[in-house]
């Protein structure tokens, strides 16, 4: 781990937590001051169900139509289990074919795409995208654009941890919000105020993880 202790944060929901570390961080788009720990989360099933089922309970009372989840960032355990709570009788409402489609892009030189095979599961469906958190909202905008591309319909964005509201115009439902962290911020590197202290980066860190310096 970072050279910070990772602190588990327990939730009212049984396998749901928030493992953080306090530190210097740096990601391909910003600083922060908090490293979010999301590995068990997507790699185990027990915690990747809590994850979906909090989720899922956004969407109870909507009328959101949700044809495939396109995961981002190794969720697609989470995406998986997502899926299976959304096809559950409660919500007959949402899709009424009773299955949906979990797909993971590929990337080439920063662009997402999709194989020939894939694309029907994108064209003409109503695609709600799945990551790990929207910080800047690069990588998720991204996606955007991609399922718009493929001549989808984005149904929404979900993720763990979020500081935005929405992207796009979409809207962004949260697990984790800035709310559940102290001080937490996420800036540019030249807006850091750890960097105008002259405090070094403790990690790099992205989806896969982190990368002591």
């Amino acid at each position: 781990m970072p050279s910070n202790e990772i602190i588990k944060i327990k939730t009212k929901q049984d396998n749901l937590y928030l493992r953080v570390a306090k530190g210097h961080f740096a990601t391909s788009h910003a600083h922060s001051n908090y490293y979010i720990d999301v590995a068990a989360q997507k790699s185990r099933l027990s915690e990747a169900k809590a994850v979906a089922q909090k989720l899922c309970s956004g969407y109870k009372y909507s009328t959101t139509i949700v044809d495939t989840i396109l995961c981002l960032d190794g969720t697609e355990v989470i995406g998986t289990c997502l899926a299976d709570q959304l096809v559950k009788h409660d919500f007959i409402n949402i899709n009424a074919h009773q299955t949906i489609y979990v797909v993971t892009p590929e990337t080439s030189n920063s662009q997402l795409l999709f194989r020939d095979n894939i694309v029907p599961m994108i064209k003409g469906k109503h695609v709600l995208v799945l990551a790990v958190s929207v910080s800047s909202g690069a990588t998720v905008a991204s996606a955007i654009d991609a399922v718009k591309y493929y001549g989808g319909e984005v149904a929404g964005v979900a993720s763990i941890f979020a500081t935005k509201k929405e992207i796009g115009g979409f809207e962004v439902n949260s697990v984790f919000n800035p709310s559940d962290l102290e001080g937490y911020f996420s800036v540019p590197a030249h807006e850091c105020p750890l960097c105008a202290k002259g405090e070094k980066i403790d990690a790099l860190v992205n989806y896969h993880g982190f990368s002591k310096l």
